[in-house]
C-alpha cells in the first residue's frame, strides 16, 4: 500500500460509507489485501451514526478516513474522495461489495496495455441474501461504446470500474442533487462519448438483498428519467443518441405516469405524460443548432 512522503500512487480507492459497519470492515480488508500495493485508500464516512468511526480509527494510517458532519448521500461522499485522491487512476468500492485479491493488478495491467483506454470494468459476481445467482441476459456486460443499452438499465457497476483521473475532467463528478441513480447520470455521460471496456474476469464480489440498498427504494425512475432529460438538453448527443433516449424516455415517463395514476397523483402523472415532447423538441432544436 502506498506510504505517505512518497509520490502519488498509482491509484486512489474511494469507499463511500453509511452506517455499514457490520459489512464495511470486509470492503476495507478487501483492499488492502490487494496483490498490486501502489495505491491509497480513501473510506469516506457521511455521517454514520453506528459504529463505523471506531472501526476505521482501528486501521491507523493504512488508510485515509474522511468524515463528513452530516449525511450528505454517496454522491457527496464519491466526490470528497475524488477531491482528496492523488493517484492517476480511480477505483470506487461500495461498501457492501468485495474486491478479489487481484482486481487492481488486472485493471492496471489493461491499461498499461491500452493507453488510449480512459475507462474499463471486470466482471462481477453476484450474491442476494448470501446465495449466488446469475445475472439475466438484459444485465450481461457489454465493451465498447454502450451509450444505448445503458439507456435501459445501470450496465456499469461502481465497484467495477477504473477510470483515468483526466475522465473527471471531461465528463464531470456525480450529481449531488441526485439522491439515488447517481452511477446511471455519470455513466451516461461517460457512455455518449467514450467507449467502457470490459475485462471479462470476475474480480468483484456484489452482495445484495440487504434492507439499506438505495437500489431497493421505490420510484427510482424518476431519477432515471432526470438523467436523460439533462443529457438530451446538454447538446453533446448524437442524432442516434438522441433518438434513443427519447424512446427509452419515452418508455419510462409512460410507465412512471400510470404509477402515478394509479395512486391518484394526477397533476404529476401530466407532468411526466407531458415530458417527452417537451424534451424531444427541445433537444431536436439543439442537434440542429449543432448541424448549422
Amino acid at each position: 500500500m502506498h506510504k505517505k512522503n512518497q509520490p502519488p500512487p498509482a491509484v486512489s480507492v474511494i469507499i463511500p460509507a453509511y452506517n455499514r459497519a457490520d459489512m464495511l470492515q470486509e470492503a476495507v480488508d478487501s483492499v488492502l489485501a490487494q496483490t498490486f500495493t501502489d495505491f491509497e485508500l480513501i473510506v469516506v464516512d457521511d455521517g454514520s451514526t453506528d459504529h463505523t468511526p471506531e472501526i476505521l480509527a482501528a486501521y491507523g494510517d493504512r488508510i485515509i478516513h474522511l468524515t463528513t458532519v452530516d449525511r450528505r448521500g454517496v454522491s457527496a461522499a464519491r466526490n470528497a474522495g475524488i477531491e482528496r485522491s492523488s493517484g492517476g487512476l480511480v477505483a470506487f468500492l461500495d461498501s457492501d461489495d468485495l474486491w478479489l485479491p487481484g482486481k487492481l493488478a488486472c485493471q492496471v495491467e489493461f491499461f498499461a496495455s491500452r493507453p488510449e483506454a480512459l475507462i474499463c470494468q471486470t466482471e462481477e459476481t453476484w450474491i442476494r441474501n448470501h446465495v449466488r445467482v446469475n445475472p439475466k441476459n438484459h444485465h450481461r456486460k457489454a465493451s465498447g461504446m454502450i451509450y444505448d443499452r445503458s439507456l435501459d438499465l445501470c450496465l456499469i457497476s461502481p465497484s467495477a470500474v477504473m477510470m483515468k483521473r483526466d475522465l473527471f475532467h471531461r465528463v464531470g463528478t456525480f450529481d449531488e442533487d441526485l439522491p439515488a441513480c447517481e452511477d446511471y447520470d455519470l455513466w451516461l455521460r461517460v457512455t455518449c462519448r467514450f467507449p467502457v471496456y470490459l475485462i471479462d474476469t470476475p474480480m468483484i464480489v456484489k452482495r445484495g438483498g440487504h434492507q439499506d440498498q438505495l437500489s431497493r427504494e421505490p420510484g427510482l425512475d424518476r431519477y432515471r428519467i432526470r438523467a436523460i432529460c439533462k443529457m438530451l438538453g446538454g447538446g453533446l448527443l448524437t442524432e442516434p443518441q438522441r433518438r434513443a433516449s427519447v424512446d427509452v424516455l419515452k418508455h419510462k415517463c409512460g410507465i412512471f405516469a400510470a404509477g402515478c395514476i394509479k395512486r391518484d397523483r394526477l397533476e404529476e402523472a401530466r407532468w411526466y405524460a407531458g415530458l417527452v415532447d417537451r424534451y424531444a423538441s427541445l433537444s431536436l432544436e439543439y442537434f440542429k443548432e449543432r448541424k448549422a
